[in-house]
């Protein structure tokens, strides 16, 4: 299952992933918001999985060799991370705003990854990349917050590290699994474990939701498109570059998300904001050169 890496296709593909992901927060808002969020999130990864069994159908993904070279562990841990992720956002978002809770979420999630990867995998990240990964993680907050100051809940942020630190193992794990089977059923695996865990969680937290149309298409649009869609797009981008960068590149998403707001929901767009949305890109941008410059010494032959 080697692949020839190619860190363009890979940081295309995760930048695609992220933009993906960014209009998530955007059709939650036009749905009208009155799904609680827990089920949000339980039911888009249902979607996703549901989605994710039908690709898997059409490329065989379903088929028994391409169960044979999954690892079981590797697969049932990332989705345990997955539901984790999902619940752990959600809940610390509640805590602290969605805007503290975003920055602390994402741009927690490049640290934990690159410490991982560091410890794991004996690849610590470059000094280039964490260069690009301290602007792009500042430019985060700036987006976020809009440089506001506000009372924030203990609780709230140890829950959004904590999400983000099950998003850098959902990665770290997926690249573990991405050379040994195809990415329909890894995909398929991590997201079927994961609703067994979130769905049953959202249950003991409210009650079973009435749904609208707008819910229903919300829901759905997030499980197949930003979910679905976009974590085949992040997989495949782990055949060709670092867990670190990929977590790192997925900075984007906040840009996206308040590009969408500011042009859909007409949000404003305050001065500390757009300089989090520049820091942001020449931050990601910095990754993506860091990760280019990686791969073409790593696949340099050595001189005698």
């Amino acid at each position: 299952m080697q692949l020839i890496s190619r860190p363009i296709l890979g940081v295309t593909c995760v930048v695609g992933a992220a933009a993906l992901w960014g209009t998530t927060g955007t059709s939650q808002s036009l749905a009208g918001g009155y799904l609680p969020a827990l089920w949000f999130g339980a039911l888009r990864l249902l979607f996703a999985a549901l989605f994710f069994t039908v690709f898997a159908a059409i490329s065989g993904g379903l088929a028994r060799r391409a169960w044979q070279g999954l690892p079981l562990g590797a697969a049932f841990g990332a989705g345990l991370c997955m539901a984790a992720y999902n619940l752990a956002f959600f809940a610390g978002v509640k805590l602290t705003g969605v805007g503290v809770g975003t920055a602390i979420a994402l741009g927690s999630g490049p640290i934990w990854a690159g410490l991982l990867q560091a410890v794991f995998q004996r690849q610590p990240p470059t000094t280039a990349w964490w260069g690009g990964t301290t602007l792009a993680i500042s430019g985060v907050v700036l987006l976020s917050t809009g440089g506001s100051s506000l009372a924030i809940s203990a609780l709230g942020v140890g829950l959004c590290m904590t999400s983000g630190l099950s998003y850098a193992l959902y990665t770290l794990l997926n690249k573990r699994m991405v050379n040994r089977a195809p990415t329909a059923t890894i995909t398929l695996a991590a997201f079927s474990v994961a609703v067994l865990v979130a769905v049953p969680a959202a249950a003991l937290q409210t009650n079973l939701p009435s749904l609208s149309g707008r819910d229903i298409a919300a829901v759905a649009y997030t499980g197949i498109v930003t979910a679905g869609v976009g974590y085949l797009l992040f997989s495949t981008a782990l055949h060709h570059i670092q867990p670190a960068t990929a977590v790192s590149l997925v900075q984007i998403e906040p840009v996206v998300a308040f590009a969408l707001a500011v042009l859909l929901l007409g949000e404003p767009a305050s001065m500390a904001a757009l300089c989090g949305l520049a820091l942001v890109v020449v931050g990601v941008l910095g990754v993506a050169r860091s990760e280019l410059s990686f791969q073409d010494s790593s696949d340099s032959p050595a001189r005698p």
